[in-house]
């Protein structure tokens, strides 16, 4: 039973071969000629070509009753196809090509927020103390001399904790390859 359906399929196979290959032999020139004409556009021409002989080989029996031109129905399809292209293209936005020169309407954030969530993890690490000291000069942008009045301690206890708290941030991502930034931070300077 295998074996003749297996035949039944190969002989059907090759009758839908023959017959595209018949009709692109008769029809396949004049059919790209008028759809390149249609579309000024040879390879646009080509897969209209092509999508017109799939549609015969779905609808054989539109080409082989008899009624009417091969080479008729084969072009009202190849305008049918160009049309509804050109409709489909219609109703959507023009696409435009991206280029280097225009910077997109927004940039990608992505980098930023692994960025912040790698900082704030840093920071709970941190004693309170260094906490609160790289929190008024990096975050505050406040000067050494402002983050120790706001913070009630010494000028020099301030640049104290901030070199160990860099330090001890450094030294918690010196091996990671996504934090670069934290092992170039620079030592706040009065």
């Amino acid at each position: 039973m295998a074996a003749l359906w297996s035949r039944r399929r190969d002989k059907q196979r090759t009758t839908d071969e023959v017959l595209i290959r018949s009709l692109f032999e008769e029809h396949g020139g004049a059919l790209l000629a008028y759809a390149r004409r249609l579309t000024n556009d040879h390879a646009a021409a080509e897969d209209v070509v092509q999508e017109t002989l799939i549609r015969a080989w779905k609808n054989q029996e539109a080409l082989l009753n008899g009624k009417g031109s091969v080479r008729g129905w084969l072009l009202t399809v190849a305008r049918n196809i160009v049309t509804d292209r050109h409709r489909a293209k219609a109703a959507r936005p023009i696409e435009v090509a991206e280029s280097v020169s225009v910077t997109p309407v927004e940039k990608d954030h992505a980098d930023g927020v692994v960025d912040s969530m790698l900082v704030m993890e840093a920071l709970d690490r941190l004693s309170p103390d260094h906490r609160d000291v790289l929190n008024e000069i990096y975050f505050h942008g406040r000067s050494v001399a402002e983050a120790a009045e706001s913070l009630g301690i010494p000028p020099g206890t301030v640049k104290s904790r901030s070199h160990y708290a860099l330090k001890q941030l450094r030294d918690m991502y010196k091996d990671s390859p996504t934090a670069t930034e934290f092992v170039a931070l620079k030592e706040v300077v009065a």
